[in-house]
């Protein structure tokens, strides 16, 4: 029973992932290193960086502060988040997980921040039909359109 209790301590809780790449997207968006996020909430960047990848809990208070400097609510980074309730392995795989899983990554903030900046709606309409016509023919949504038609993509 003890060692089971020590596995269960080293596995990563769902939701401190969660919470963590949301950390990550945030701060990325803003173009704040770790170090820099690090020095704002008085601990190292390899503190920042045990909490982005979610094998160090945020405590509420951290959590509270983080939010401050990162100028969004708390409640930010739980918008979306998979319910912890479910046992590993029989968890269905949250349909924004890999939304979110993508804009974390590098590429997604990159693709992300680049289409922020166009501002003409229908070259934005021209560009996500030409991210469609490029995916794999095998995707399941690959003729269903992400974005609506009207100009409420900014």
């Amino acid at each position: 029973m003890g060692h089971e209790i020590d596995m269960m301590s080293k596995s990563s809780n769902i939701v401190d992932v969660y919470v963590g790449a949301r950390l990550r997207m945030r701060r990325t968006m803003l173009g704040m290193s770790q170090s820099r996020l690090g020095e704002l909430l008085g601990v190292t960047f390899q503190q920042i960086q045990k909490y982005e990848k979610g094998s160090n809990r945020i405590s509420a208070s951290r959590l509270q502060h983080t939010a401050r400097v990162l100028e969004v609510s708390p409640g930010y980074f739980f918008e979306g988040a998979p319910s912890d309730s479910a046992e590993p392995g029989f968890a269905e795989e949250s349909s924004q997980s890999y939304v979110v899983d993508f804009l974390a990554s590098t590429e997604g903030l990159q693709l992300n921040r680049a289409f922020l900046r166009v501002r003409d709606s229908k070259v934005r309409r021209r560009i996500v039909d030409l991210v469609i016509s490029l995916a794999s023919p095998e995707d399941e949504n690959a003729g269903e359109s992400p974005v609506p038609d009207d100009t409420s993509v900014r």
